[in-house]
Parts: structure tokens; C-alpha cells; sequence
């Protein structure tokens, strides 16, 4: 059964496109990912979802209910920890909490299992202003905050952005216990390394899906054709690279390039013709692609 079910969801402010004609669904209990770079529709998506805003067209249910017409009672079941840091700075942690969950009309320790293992570093300093928090205890205080209610579905919309890499690593081993715990969870992030986390991804740009499925397969589309590059001068590289003949298509990736070439592309011998152009030290060879190489050929063809 799913938890989301999105149908031809298309949202415009003025002529701007933010969502084109989305569709995808969530199965009931899975860790499902929305990956894409800022400003691909991810934030006006999880505020259509979570009642927020209309959608101008097409239909969206989340739990069974439709998001325009059960708004009321959709709120009771789902769980959003925004972008952006929403809780209230001039309350201490405790008091955070509470406030939260007397909005639901819970008390925290009825659902406090839930929360317990997210809570514990914060258990330390319970007086302690929200806005005083660092980073990576904010973090942990909007989840305990959007959870502390026992939501059904959770959304994070970029739970991990600017937070250190310990932070975001800590955060995404929280959701594994909480998808145990019967929680459906979406969240969107442009950190594409993060969509390894998930268990299926739908990826967005300019507003359009496009492709959606478990990491695995989609990587399993890329073919065999890519390579690494690198040599001592790495932006002569990327321009010869890019005349070269049989290279379809060649970046930047990390601090080396990805190229993809033709079938008949033969790494040492363009090595060998590079270096002979007057670069130095010219190293190319195969490599493996990631979700950040499928999008960047998702992206380039959808354009």
C-alpha cells in the first residue's frame, strides 16, 4: 500500500513553473528520496504535501487523505521539519517540546519512545535555548519536535543542509529506526551522495521527475562508457576533453573530471594524444557512475 500517491501535481507562481506535471508514489513504510538541486521544486513539493499550499493541478493523498480536501485531518498524521530552522529561538529545548506537543494534544511522555534516542544528547541541556543550539542540535530538536506527536509520514525538507559532515551522517542513521517504527518518510536533499541512503529516489529538476526507482537500478542505466580523468592541469583537460572526438560529454567530479564517450573510445590512446598536444601526466581511466552522474545525463537530455 502506499503512503503518498502524487498524480500530474503541477504548480505555478506567475509564469514560473515550479512543479511540472509530478507523479510518483511512497510504499507504506520505506525511506523515500526527493533528490535535486536547489530551486528543482523539492521545498514547494513537501509544502503541497503537507497541506501548505494547493496544487493548481493534478491530485495528492498522503495516508489516504487528499491534501486539499482532508487538510484538517491530514495535519494530526504527519510530521514536517522545513529548510529552514522553524522551532521558536527564545524557548529553552524542554519547553520547545512541550509546546509542540500540546499542539497535537499529546503529552511528551506518552510518545517519548519514540524520541528517546534522537533526544538523549539534547536530555543533557534541557534549559537551554533553542537559539543558542549549535548546527547539528538544532537538527535534533526539530525532528524530536515533528515526531513527538507519532506521525504517520514524516517530511524533511533538507534536514542535513548546512550541518558539519558528522551531523548529516548521524541524521540519516536515525531514520532506519524510525521506519522500523512504522513511519513512512520523504526527504528531499541536494546532496546526491545522500540519495545511497534511500531505499527508492525520485530525481527533480526545474520542476519535472525525471526518473524514479531504487539507487541501484538507476545507476544500472548509466552503461559502461564513463571514465575518470585527471591530469596536472585540469582545466586544459576539461576543454580538450571536450573536443575530443567520441566524448559525448565531460565535467567536473570531485577533484578529478567524468567524461562519457563513445563505444569505441580508447582511454590510453587519447591519454597518449593529449599528452603529445603538450599536456602533462594524462591519466584516464574507467570508473564507476554514481546517482551525481545519472542526474548530471538525466538533466543534460531533459534540457
Amino acid at each position: 500500500m502506499n503512503a503518498i500517491e502524487i498524480r500530474n501535481v503541477t504548480k505555478r507562481y506567475g509564469k514560473l513553473v515550479a512543479l511540472d506535471r509530478v507523479t510518483f508514489s511512497v510504499e507504506e513504510g520505506t525511506v523515500f528520496g526527493l533528490i535535486g538541486p536547489d530551486g528543482a521544486g523539492k521545498t514547494t513539493l513537501h509544502q503541497i504535501l503537507t497541506t501548505l499550499l494547493a496544487p493548481d493541478e493534478g491530485t495528492a493523498a498522503v495516508a489516504g487523505l487528499d491534501v486539499a480536501r482532508d487538510f484538517r485531518k491530514l495535519r494530526t498524521q504527519i510530521g514536517y521539519m522545513p529548510e529552514r530552522f522553524s522551532l521558536y529561538p527564545d524557548l529553552t529545548v524542554s519547553e520547545n517540546l512541550h509546546f509542540f506537543a500540546s499542539l497535537f494534544g499529546v503529552d511528551v511522555k506518552d510518545n517519548f519512545d519514540l524520541i528517546a534516542p534522537i533526544f538523549s544528547q539534547l536530555s543533557r541541556f534541557p534549559d537551554r535555548m533553542a537559539g543558542a543550539l549549535s548546527g547539528g542540535m538544532k537538527q535534533k530538536l526539530a525532528l524530536s519536535c515533528a515526531l513527538i506527536h507519532r506521525p504517520k509520514v514524516l517530511f524533511l525538507d533538507e534536514p542535513t543542509t548546512g550541518v558539519d559532515a558528522v551531523s548529516r551522517s548521524e541524521f540519516w542513521d536515525m531514520l532506519p529506526a524510525l521506519k522500523e517504527r512504522g513511519i513512512t518518510i520523504l526527504v528531499s536533499t541536494s546532496y546526491m551522495d545522500e540519495a545511497e541512503r534511500c531505499e527508492r529516489i525520485a530525481l527533480i529538476n526545474k520542476g519535472k521527475i525525471l526518473d524514479a526507482d531504487t539507487p541501484e537500478r538507476l545507476v544500472e542505466g548509466l552503461g559502461g562508457n564513463l571514465y575518470s580523468a585527471s591530469c596536472g592541469d585540469m582545466y586544459p583537460l576539461l576543454e580538450a576533453l571536450r573536443r575530443y572526438p567520441g566524448v559525448n560529454d565531460c565535467y567536473t567530479f570531485g577533484a578529478a573530471l567524468h567524461l562519457v564517450a563513445d563505444e569505441g573510445f580508447n582511454p590510453d590512446e587519447a591519454a597518449r594524444k593529449l599528452e603529445q598536444s603538450g599536456l602533462a601526466e594524462v591519466r584516464i581511466r574507467p570508473a564507476k557512475g554514481n546517482i551525481e552522474d545519472l542526474f548530471i545525463k538525466l538533466a543534460k537530455n531533459d534540457g
